[in-house]
């Protein structure tokens, strides 16, 4: 598989606190990588150096490579890098006081786009791509707020689709979601993947085994491992993934 993008040498802080350290490691495009850890260990920090969202909080900074086909994403704006990885977080965060269509379309619209067909036509696929077009399509004008927990993460997953990125992100898109919304975005990821590179992160080991080709475990800021999925919980090089990932910590 070809690399999307090109971890090296990635450090990050939140003032004076590191909160990861010398990562290194490369995304397959097409491919659905995982990353695991425990709390705090630097999860949300690593991919949110990804698409340059780590750079909004105060006092918080990032030193290292993050190459986006090559292009290195510091060296480009930041809305751009926005534009080709998308991100989809934790608690689904819909715009309250829009309809569905108007939060799918609001990124097309801020991107300029006036045209009604294009912005209808752009809705209608993303919200198909999201899996969600069946549910919703009667009731476009309706408040995105009022779905479940499960349709509004599919809503914004669609909403972070609509800009056509070249990479999602998700920052635990399931953990707040009961056993059957989790099992449609599962399915979803692995639709995903075929027109995209998917980057999941997920305190759920089970989730990253069912839907991950390749996992990275991370532990106090630092990569200890990264292989492929059923290798790293088959068969993992480090003592600490096994320990791990056997629950004898985390």
């Amino acid at each position: 598989m070809a690399v999307k993008i090109h971890v090296e040498g990635l450090s990050a802080w939140y003032g004076a606190k590191k909160a990861i350290q010398d990562i290194g490691m490369d995304f397959a495009e097409h491919e659905v990588t995982a990353i695991i850890g425990p709390s705090g260990c630097g999860k949300s920090t690593l991919i949110r150096c990804l698409n340059r969202m780590h750079e909004t909080i105060p006092k918080a900074r990032a030193e290292g490579k993050v190459l986006l086909d090559g292009e290195d994403i510091y060296e480009l704006p930041a809305v751009t890098v926005r534009r080709q990885i998308g991100m989809v977080f934790q608690k689904a965060n819909p715009f309250p006081t829009m309809s569905i269509y108007d939060n799918v379309a609001a990124g097309l619209r801020l991107n300029g786009e006036r045209n009604r067909s294009k912005l209808d036509a752009g809705v209608l696929k993303s919200l198909k791509a999201a899996a969600l077009w069946d549910e919703v399509k009667d009731s476009l004008d309706k408040g995105g707020a009022g779905l479940s927990g499960g349709q509004q993460q599919r809503l914004c997953i669609a909403r972070a689709l609509a800009v056509e990125p070249e990479v999602l992100l998700m920052d635990e898109p399931c953990s707040a979601l009961d056993p059957i919304a989790t099992a449609k975005i599962e399915d979803l990821i692995f639709d995903l993947k075929k027109g995209y590179t998917v980057v999941i992160v997920t305190h759920n080991m089970q989730q990253a085994a069912r839907v991950a080709d390749k996992t990275a475990f991370l532990y106090l800021g630092k990569l200890v491992e990264f292989k492929n999925t059923r290798d790293l919980f088959e068969r993992p090089d480090q003592e600490l993934t096994e320990k791990y990932i056997t629950g004898r910590f985390g």
